[in-house]
């Protein structure tokens, strides 16, 4: 049922939209709205903050549905949830949790979570940006780059990621919560992008950005921690992203070629054509049932870190695969923007950098399997 609703709604809502938001790249406040609206934000909390109730495999099958039709808009949908909404139900106090937690599962408010820095990506323990606790206040200073849902007008404030102290010669890094509107807390939307033009991405200034030290989330020092559950999460959901993507690009492929007619029959008729398909086909059915394998294991509440790796590691890397396949198999009208599959080229890019890596995703599954 929550396929089927997804899916009637983003082709519904979203696809006639999507390729004058890619050209204009222009976040769609409506689009958010309605996709609160539906029940999407905040979908697997309780009821009591606002959410559905549902499980992790819910909400996954939910932006894979949105990523077949268009990636900013899942990219939206899943940084919200994963990176904006995790942390704060996970950590928060009830008093946070309460304050927060509601207006963030209507479509009228966005969150976003401040990790990455400019001389800190696949090293987050590179990060600068620092919190002193001065009496009562938290005194915060540094930026952050590349941050979904970060920039645009409903979004009510940032999970942010900084030092604190050192111990033992280490960094110690705690998570704080910095609301929007707090002076010396700048927020600059990045623009020019390849991928996700119809997304926020941007960028966070901190300067003597004072916030109440009730602000903490978690403990001191447990920052690192609820970063890497929190993207053991949100690797999930951009495996999602990528299994959405491959299906929507095999769609498109797969119509496109028993349309083309060469030689007196449609392309899909050639072998090379024919199995490029069957392959396509294979290799989504894999990424799928792995996917769907480690959300079991999470709402089952049995460990899944690796098997969250290697799901986003290869949905991503498949979305890589199909939609280079689904442009070839369009031929020179796959390189026009008059064709979605030109899109969802470009969109399917950032899926092998965001949220980690392949590179990082290879590490972490090299740890794992006890390398």
């Amino acid at each position: 049922m929550i396929r089927e609703t997804v899916r009637e709604f983003a082709e519904r809502e979203v696809k006639p939209l999507a390729k004058e938001l890619d050209a204009k790249e222009e976040f769609s406040y409506a689009l958010t709205k309605k996709i609160g609206e539906l029940g999407l934000f905040g979908m697997n909390l309780p009821e009591k903050y606002g959410g559905q109730g549902l499980d992790t495999l819910s909400y996954i099958i939910a932006v894979e549905e949105m990523a077949r039709v268009d990636g900013s808009q899942a990219a939206t949908l899943a940084a919200h949830n994963s990176l904006g909404i995790s942390p704060l139900y996970d950590y928060g106090t009830e008093e946070q949790r309460m304050k927060y937690l509601p207006q963030l599962c209507t479509g009228e408010g966005l969150w976003s979570f401040g990790l990455t820095e400019p001389g800190a990506g696949s090293d987050s323990r590179g990060s600068k940006t620092t919190a002193v606790l001065e009496g009562d206040e938290w005194v915060i200073n540094g930026s952050k780059i590349f941050i979904t849902n970060g920039a645009s007008d409903i979004s009510k404030g940032c999970t942010v990621q900084a030092v604190s102290g050192e111990k033992d010669g280490n960094k110690v890094f705690t998570t704080i919560i910095v609301e929007s509107g707090t002076p010396g807390f700048r927020r600059l939307a990045m623009h020019n992008k390849m991928m996700w033009r119809a997304s926020d991405t941007s960028e966070l200034f901190f300067d003597d950005v004072r916030v109440p030290k009730e602000n903490l989330l978690g403990d001191i020092g447990q920052g690192s921690h609820i970063m890497l559950h929190t993207l053991d999460g949100g690797r999930l959901s951009i495996g999602a992203m990528g299994l959405g993507l491959a299906q929507g690009a095999f769609e498109m492929a797969l119509a496109y070629a028993n349309e083309r007619k060469q030689f007196g029959k449609p392309i899909s008729k050639f072998q090379i054509n024919a199995f490029k398909l069957a392959d396509m086909a294979m290799k989504i059915e894999l990424a799928r049932n792995l996917l769907y394998k480690a959300c079991w294991l999470k709402d089952q509440g049995r460990t899944y870190s690796k098997e969250a790796a290697m799901s986003k590691l290869y949905c991503s890397e498949i979305a890589r695969e199909v939609a280079d396949e689904a442009v070839q198999i369009h031929g020179g009208y796959g390189l026009m923007k008059d064709y979605d599959i030109e899109r969802f080229y470009r969109d399917q890019r950032l899926l092998q950098i965001g949220e980690g890596t392949s590179e990082i995703q290879r590490l972490v599954i090299s740890r794992q399997i006890g390398c």
